[in-house]
């Protein structure tokens, strides 16, 4: 694999672990440096860490919140 394209992986921890635990993303890498883009948003993906996984993330902690927020109302009105 190039140099410059390890130096980058390296450099960032994410890309890092996803090409240890996805090994043929080596293979494909070496032959197609051009592929590093992919290799990035399928790292991304993997780590659930795209604007939509995020988006989805956050909407899951405000239902939580909002279910929480009724069951502690329905306590309230049960005991008063």
């Amino acid at each position: 694999m190039r140099k410059e394209v390890t130096d980058y992986i390296y450099s960032k921890v994410d890309l890092k672990n996803f090409i240890r635990e996805q090994p043929t993303w080596y293979r494909t890498l070496s032959r197609n440096p051009h592929l590093l883009q992919e290799f990035e948003i399928a790292s991304m993906n993997h780590f659930r860490r795209t604007i939509p996984h995020r988006v989805e993330k956050f909407s899951n902690g405000v239902q939580m919140a909002s279910m929480m927020m009724h069951m502690f109302q329905a306590m309230n009105d049960s005991e008063g």
